[in-house]
């Protein structure tokens, strides 16, 4: 059974996937909006502290209901057992909700997503991150928990990170050795974007400034590759990638060894290109040596090989997330999660010079930006990882381009993230040493 035969079944037994969606903004926004159209699946309820703009959500979907407000738990589940969607203030509400079967974080604030993913959880439910921020910082944990839970943790499908994994898990399973893995990007990196630059793009296209900044300072592309590369194995060949202007034509030619003509110092790496043409797709650089199989990807007009280009020239962002919450709760399945170990880490530069006693702000705004490393760079360097940097106070001076570090930065440890990413790292150390044979006190 597939997806789609699935939610039809649900449908025909009148009981629907109940979805609690977290945050109505940009992307909560298209979630409730596709939901709609799709059969034995339904927004249950919604959290959103803006009242007015979770209404305008369903108003915006051309939802014959527009939701009932509740106040507690009580309203939340008379709502939803009438027939009505619940609309709260409450994330904590809709995650405790028994008749909730899986939540979807579209929050975009990594603090806010590890307190979602914590809650849902707790209650047993699956959770959805579309929070790709709070992933790559406390990934591996929440993956740990899900399944002590006995839940399901799962990217959300539409991303560019879960559609190349789509094309990942297809070359893997068919056998051909992953050279690179990435996406295209609409253009090069705007290192030193402010929302202040981006505010009336914004609002022309119904953006967050904040969010659009993050893609236009590259932010998103380090956070994103990170996120594949915790999900494969693969890693930045050298820290913020290449990012080379290559066509579609020619990746294969480009993100291939030094040897064979080509940038990278290894195989196995995730990167990105800056050529028009490949955004908004994603894809896979893999390498054929058999001469059957070239002769054969020759005759399909592939190319001679060794190294073939895998394509998928299109993602649909919130759009296809439904997708990953009726996966979940139809068959257990994960689009895409951590692996048990990070191999990359989402560091932060400085976008300006910070003197001491900064107090940081938000990813896509004024004082950083992302960029991937290995995790063993992360660990040499001491580098604060990028979703926990807002909040954070800087220690002493920090010139533009320099790495925040645990040296010249101290996190906020009031936050549920920072407290989770220490469990991380203890929980990393402790398999590290038994792996290792070393005692755990």
């Amino acid at each position: 059974m597939n997806i789609a035969e699935g939610l039809r079944k649900r449908a025909a037994e009148g009981r629907p996937v109940r979805v609690g969606l977290i945050g109505a903004g940009e992307m909560g926004t298209d979630i409730v909006t596709q939901v709609g159209l799709m059969p034995g699946i339904e927004i249950a309820a919604l959290a959103e502290v803006r009242i007015d703009q979770a209404l305008k959500a369903f108003d915006v979907a051309g939802a014959k209901d527009a939701g009932v407000v509740c106040e507690n738990a009580r309203q939340v589940e008379h709502a939803m057992k009438s027939g009505h969607a619940a609309v709260t203030p409450s994330a904590e509400l809709v995650c405790g909700c028994e008749l909730i079967d899986v939540v979807i974080d579209a929050t975009g604030n990594p603090n806010v997503g590890a307190q979602v993913a914590m809650q849902a959880m707790a209650s047993g439910k699956h959770i959805v991150m579309m929070n790709v921020e709070a992933d790559v910082t406390i990934g591996a944990y929440l993956r740990r928990m899900a399944e002590k839970a006995g839940v399901v943790y799962t990217l959300g499908a539409g991303d560019e990170p879960s559609s190349a994994m789509e094309l990942i898990n297809f070359v893997q399973s068919l056998g051909y050795p992953i050279v690179a893995a990435g996406k295209g990007k609409n253009n090069a990196f705007k290192i030193t974007a402010t929302p202040d630059e981006y505010r009336a793009e914004a609002e022309r296209r119904n953006m967050n400034p904040r969010m659009l900044v993050e893609f236009v300072d590259g932010s998103k592309t380090m956070i994103e590759m990170t996120a594949i590369a915790n999900a494969t194995g693969l890693v930045p060949d050298k820290p913020g990638m290449h990012g080379p202007d290559a066509s579609l034509a020619t990746l294969h030619k480009v993100l291939c060894p030094r040897e064979d003509g080509g940038i990278l110092g290894r195989k196995g790496v995730v990167d990105f290109t800056v050529a028009k043409g490949v955004a908004p797709g994603v894809f896979v650089v893999a390498e054929m040596r058999h001469p059957r199989l070239r002769e054969r990807m020759n005759d399909l007009h592939l190319g001679e090989g060794p190294y073939y280009t895998f394509f998928r020239p299109y993602h649909l962002t919130s759009l296809e997330v439904p997708l990953s919450a009726a996966a979940a709760v139809l068959f257990r399945q994960s689009h895409m999660r951590p692996l048990e170990r990070p191999v990359a880490e989402c560091a932060a530069l400085a976008k300006k010079d910070l003197p001491v006693s900064t107090k940081l702000d938000a990813i896509g705004e004024y004082c950083y930006r992302g960029w991937a490393v290995t995790r063993e760079r992360a660990q040499q360097i001491r580098a604060v990882p990028l979703g926990l940097a807002q909040g954070a106070t800087t220690t002493a001076p920090i010139k533009a381009g320099e790495y925040l570090t645990y040296d010249n930065c101290r996190v906020d440890d009031t936050l549920k993230i920072v407290q989770l990413r220490r469990l991380q790292d203890r929980m990393l150390e402790e398999t590290a040493d038994q792996s290792a044979g070393v005692p755990v006190a």
